[in-house]
């Protein structure tokens, strides 16, 4: 469900026609749904009930302000992977108390903010990182509180690029490896064992996977307490799918409730971290035609958007349904490549799509854009990124305005003292390079 539809033959995000965005905003743009966002992450919460969780929003997948604001004010937690987007939380009015800190290479300053800022759990995915924790902590004068995160070795049936829960992934340790550092980290004083964590990939489309994961981690638990070691969370992580084209991912009570049955006899705090299924069909992409070509036997419509707006077609082959923002009821229809400025023939967003016949100044609108696409953007062939709007019914709010030619050089210097600085770097390269002939 997403609050994306026709009014009177024009899409619409809530009640504002997007030609109106584009027009006062300009295009690319990204623009989200309030409505949508709140519906998803309440009906995740919901799926839920009758167990002590917490659902904390995986901001990876989008880490706008005006989103994370949005989530916060519902009392959403939220689960990060670095430094700077514990300080986005923080800056959207988030609660560290509600931050999960995942992520496989955590440096010392990011441990010590998130420690000082007292987060709610430092996830570990190594030992030598549980080393680095507890020198960290013991620095600061402050006990780290920390899970491990499991690898249980289950293939999610994803994407490999996303699947993160298999035995040759980066991510985790196994459940071997997680036994004895549990004992390590149950006796170092400045070490405070809180809960377990599993993750095991993105856009998933069966229960089956997750379930599986948890059995297997709930054997851990389970040898733990033997040992006296009491886990009092299980973060069973993120990853349920959305529907992109013709995926059929499962509702997120089906979810919720094959959650509740695999951990009916844990007795402490669940912990969930989703991030495509709450934001993934709240945001679209809204980019204008430019040109239409024809190369032989294929058509191109080049629109204004590119890989640097929405890499994910060109990174996973990923599909996005591509539509009209003013549908073409009548006239002939052909099969076109979608394709961006950028000088890469990777840079496109849509192949062989049908589409009516488009005129230069024609909007289209990529759909299922809101996880993934800001986010990962980038500044490739010097190319400003696109603004974001958040809709909240009738009402449009500037989320992050579009970066200007003078954004794009920012931090960068050609001055004078930068040209002598290199020309002594060459000179003493120079010298180095004569030495090495002469011995």
């Amino acid at each position: 469900m997403n609050h994306f539809q026709l009014q009177d033959g024009v899409l619409h995000a809530e009640e504002i026609p997007l030609p109106r965005l584009a027009e006062e905003y300009g295009t690319p743009l990204f623009v989200y749904s309030t409505a949508t966002l709140k519906r998803h992450w309440k009906v995740l919460d919901r799926s839920l009930a009758g167990l002590k969780h917490l659902v904390c929003y995986a901001i990876k997948a989008n880490s706008n302000l005006a989103i994370l604001r949005t989530f916060a004010e519902l009392g959403s937690g939220f689960d990060i992977v670095s430094g700077g987007e514990l300080y986005r939380v923080l800056q959207a009015g988030g609660k560290a108390s509600k931050v999960v800190y995942s992520g496989v290479g955590k440096r010392d300053d990011e441990l010590a903010f998130a420690l000082e800022a007292g987060v709610k759990v430092l996830d570990v995915e190594s030992a030598a990182e549980l080393a680095r924790v507890s020198i960290v902590a013991r620095r600061l004068g402050k006990r780290a509180p920390i899970a491990l995160r499991v690898n249980p070795a289950v293939d999610p049936k994803t994407h490999p690029y996303i699947a993160t829960g298999l035995k040759e992934s980066k991510f985790g340790v196994s459940v071997e490896d997680a036994l004895r550092l549990y004992a390590l980290a149950a006796k170092d004083e400045a070490l405070e064992v809180k809960g377990v964590a599993l993750h095991i990939g993105s856009q998933i489309t069966e229960v089956a996977p997750f379930t599986e994961a948890i059995a297997r981690t709930l054997g851990l638990v389970k040898e733990l307490a033997k040992q006296g070691i009491r886990i009092g969370h299980f973060d069973v992580g993120g990853g349920l799918g959305i529907q992109y084209h013709d995926e059929e991912p499962p509702h997120p009570d089906a979810y919720g409730a094959a959650v509740k049955k695999a951990l009916a006899r844990f007795d402490g705090e669940v912990l969930l971290e989703p991030g495509r299924v709450l934001v993934g069909n709240a945001g679209v992409l809204v980019t204008r035609v430019l040109y239409t070509k024809r190369n032989g036997r294929r058509n191109f419509v080049v629109v204004d958007a590119a890989m640097t707006d929405l890499v994910r077609p060109a990174f996973y082959g990923a599909h996005h349904e591509i539509e009209p923002v003013v549908p073409v009821e009548d006239g002939e229809e052909v099969v076109a490549d979608v394709v961006g400025p950028v000088c890469e023939s990777s840079d496109f967003l849509g192949k062989k799509r049908r589409l009516p016949a488009l005129e230069p100044g024609d909007l289209l609108c990529v759909r299922s854009a809101g996880a993934y696409g800001f986010a990962m953007s980038s500044n490739y062939n010097t190319r400003a990124r696109a603004a974001e709007v958040l809709v909240d019914g009738d009402e449009a709010f500037l989320a992050r305005r579009r970066e200007t030619l003078a954004d794009l050089v920012r931090g960068e210097s050609a001055t004078p003292r930068a040209r002598r600085f290199t020309k002594a770097a060459v000179r003493v390269k120079s010298r180095a390079s004569r030495g090495r002939r002469n011995a």
